[in-house]
């Protein structure tokens, strides 16, 4: 299922996007305060600042929009580490640039990645399918990075392991920044997070080779 198969009567593109992407803001907003049960489709279409008739003419169901909110989480963290990873001049910088930058993103879309966990067990089969399998492609980018960005020979089975690692690792500023910030900044964390990543790599090749 891709964003452009829910159905709307409107053909302007353009028009669609920028009414989804208002609808996307509204719900995150009522499904943070509500929960996604809790939250009609009047409310919606009002929070994002146009009548019910309008809002059905980009959607189909309430389910539409919650979909909608996972797909945007998809495509920024997708265009993120697109934009950063530099796959024809790889080097350690460009691993822990493109990690910083994930962070960051993550740090930025808390709310959005938080309604996402906790409400995706509303959708139906397939597209609770299509989400998680974006999850899996977003883990996938961070996969190739390991591979391509880090010196010696990584298996596959540990780069995706680390891939795992590091996504869960951004995500958990978001879960638990009530008590993480108490402690560290964002900057902070980030830097002890990619610190310890890297000695844990320098760590395990110097084993290696005992």
């Amino acid at each position: 299922m891709e964003q452009d198969q829910i159905l709307s009567s409107v053909k302007d593109r353009e028009l669609i996007e920028k009414r989804r992407n208002q609808m996307i803001k509204g719900a995150i907003t009522l499904f943070k305060e509500k929960g996604f049960h809790r939250t009609t489709t009047r409310e919606i279409a009002k929070e994002s600042g146009f009548s019910i008739g309008t809002l059905y003419e980009y959607i189909r169901t309430k389910e539409d929009v919650l979909f909608l909110v996972c797909d945007s989480i998809y495509h920024q963290v997708r265009d993120r580490l697109e934009a950063k990873i530099d796959l024809r001049n790889p080097s350690i910088d460009n691993f822990t640039e493109v990690v910083r930058s994930y962070f960051f993103l993550m740090d930025e879309m808390q709310e959005e990645v938080l309604i996402m966990y906790q409400e995706v067990k509303s959708l139906n089969k397939d597209t609770q399918d299509y989400v998680l399998q974006k999850e899996r492609d977003m883990v996938g980018m961070l996969e190739r990075l390991i591979v391509t960005c880090l010196p010696g020979e990584i298996t596959k089975q540990d780069a995706e392991l680390l891939a795992n690692n590091i996504f869960i690792q951004g995500q958990m500023w978001g879960f638990r920044r009530w008590m993480l910030q108490k402690q560290f900044t964002l900057e902070e964390y980030v830097n002890r997070q990619i610190h310890f990543l890297l000695r844990g790599l320098a760590i395990e090749t110097t084993s290696d080779k005992n």
